[in-house]
């Protein structure tokens, strides 16, 4: 009984070490966010709010046009999210109960192969891909060359794989299209991929930092990313710790918020799932 009681302590142990680890910069960040230009060079560094709050998150808000920069990242990454569920599921239930078209294992082939060819890698042939459509600039730049999703069709494909097939048969029995199966049977037994597909594409959009840097110009085209890059670029001496933790914290607000709505779907799903 002492075995297993300490075995618990140490295991509460590591979780709490773990997230004091993980937390301890975001409370930093945001600790230093509230306080003035010279609390945050004090040393020892002081570990309680300050008194500047509204200035710095005014500030950081008006230098760099947050409200742009945020709508334009929340904007990219929902279509993107949105993008790469529609076609996985398209793709997924074409791999699936479309098995006589020819060269289907070769074109899922090609598509997994696409896992080793990352956009840093082909970014200068998308550039110019980009340049001939004479999207540079625009949201269409900084969307469709993303929403191409292997890891969606795979995961999508491989859940479908697990649906009888008597379940299929039954639908075209009672005179259910092919699209109407997709809409009215798979889709609804997919909420939990979907909700964490949805999630994952959601914060990968939103922290993409180079190919909004090099597809984009103009100031309000730009991502939240880059405008916490402008932020410190901005400062022609010693950096405003202060005003650039601040935009730091308002460009985190947006992903735990989809991390908080998500979080609900994804457990009632899991729990669905358990339940079966």
């Amino acid at each position: 009984m002492n075995r297993k009681r300490y075995f618990h302590f140490f295991i509460h142990l590591i979780l709490i070490v773990s997230f004091v680890i993980i937390a301890f910069p975001v409370f930093y960040a945001f600790i230093v966010s509230t306080q003035t230009f010279q609390d945050v060079f004090v040393y020892p560094p002081k570990f309680t709010p300050g008194n500047d709050t509204i200035q710095n998150y005014v500030a950081a808000w008006e230098t760099v046009k947050m409200g742009r920069l945020l709508f334009n990242s929340t904007l990219i990454s929902v279509a993107v999210a949105v993008g790469k569920i529609v076609l996985s599921l398209m793709a997924a239930f074409a791999f699936t109960y479309f098995g006589d078209f020819k060269g289907k294992g070769l074109f899922f082939v090609i598509i997994l192969i696409t896992h080793m060819l990352p956009l840093p890698i082909r970014i200068v042939p998308t550039f110019e891909l980009m340049r001939s459509f004479n999207w540079v600039d625009t949201y269409y730049a900084l969307t469709v060359p993303f929403f191409a999703s292997a890891t969606g069709v795979l995961l999508f494909r491989q859940l479908f794989l697990t649906v009888p097939a008597s379940l299929c048969d039954a639908a075209r029995v009672d005179g259910i299209t092919p699209m109407g199966f997709l809409m009215r049977i798979l889709i609804p037994l997919s909420r939990t991929n979907v909700s964490a597909l949805f999630l994952i594409e959601f914060l990968y959009m939103w922290n993409q930092y180079l190919w909004p840097l090099v597809v984009t110009n103009r100031d309000e085209m730009r991502v939240v990313q880059i405008g916490l890059k402008m932020l410190l670029a901005g400062q022609a001496q010693a950096a405003d710790w202060n005003i650039i933790m601040a935009g730091t914290i308002i460009a985190m607000l947006p992903p735990l918020i989809i991390l908080f709505v998500m979080q609900s779907s994804l457990v009632k799903g899991f729990s669905m799932q358990e339940e079966k």
